[in-house]
């Protein structure tokens, strides 16, 4: 498998796709809701996925596909080569903002990411990382991440998750709120991981989320040394929704061992 070839036909899709959703700036957004009325998702979320399925399948037509709007296969497994694909990551953003949003594709091997491309499509930022080869801001490569700790990080976290609700004991974070230096939140998982990989942000947590929100963040932030793994300190399931939990070396550690343990 030549990564780098397919690494260089993402970026090219990704920057078409990025000038597509620019265009869609001036038009009037069809916008409707899935799973609740704050699940939104736009027809230029299922053009841009139906744009991405058809330069994949007519290069790599043995390459299987998941995508957020349903447009791909229906996998059971990850074995072989899996697109994990977000056409527009914080599409309520997307809506309401017209920005603090991105394109998110991680591209996957027998469960193993191989390439991560999260593109900031209205800064024209594109994060980038093939296994092995470090990380990248456009062509500028990206430091290794820095351990440390809870007193000196910004921690992003959704409100939500201080409040008390069905997914964790809110009092759990509390405590992580009050001693971190500050607290973000952004909207969109693709963008806060890429926070994390460039130091904007030290940590990153959330309560659930889908294979293809992470799948590219994982690759990046693993390649500059930063931990990535679900709440409980364990491997991500990239065929099924679940928590995240990505921060510095050292923050990592500690947050799990004097914050999160206590919800084991």
């Amino acid at each position: 498998m030549i990564w780098e070839d397919i690494d260089i036909h993402a970026k090219e899709w990704v920057k078409e796709a990025g000038d597509r959703i620019r265009l869609s700036f001036e038009k009037t957004l069809n916008i409707e809701t899935k799973s609740n009325p704050n699940d939104l998702v736009t027809n230029i979320d299922k053009e841009i996925e139906q744009f991405f399925i058809h330069k994949i399948r007519s290069v790599y037509p043995d390459h299987k596909i998941m995508g957020e709007e349903g447009f791909g296969d229906e996998l059971k497994s990850l074995d072989g080569v899996v697109w994990l694909i977000d056409p527009i990551d914080g599409t309520m953003n997307f809506i309401h903002q017209q920005r603090n949003f991105a394109i998110s594709i991680g591209v996957y091997e027998n469960g193993v990411g191989q390439i991560g491309l999260i593109y900031d499509v209205v800064h024209n930022e594109l994060y980038h990382a093939i296994r092995g080869k470090g990380a990248y801001l456009n062509e500028n490569p990206l430091p290794l991440l820095k351990e440390t700790s809870v007193k000196e990080s910004i921690i992003a976290l959704n409100a939500t998750w201080v409040m008390e609700n069905h997914r964790i004991d809110h009092n759990l974070m509390i405590p992580l709120v009050r001693d971190a230096r500050g607290t973000r939140s952004y909207g969109t998982a693709a963008l806060e991981m890429v926070f994390v990989a460039t130091g904007r942000v030290d940590a990153y947590l959330s309560m659930r989320l889908s294979p293809w929100d992470f799948a590219a963040g994982a690759v990046i932030i693993e390649e500059l040394g930063g931990i990535v793994t679900n709440l409980e300190g364990e491997k991500l399931n990239f065929l099924s929704k679940g928590s995240l939990f990505t921060a510095k070396p050292g923050l990592h550690q500690q947050i799990l061992r004097d914050y999160l343990k206590k919800e084991q």
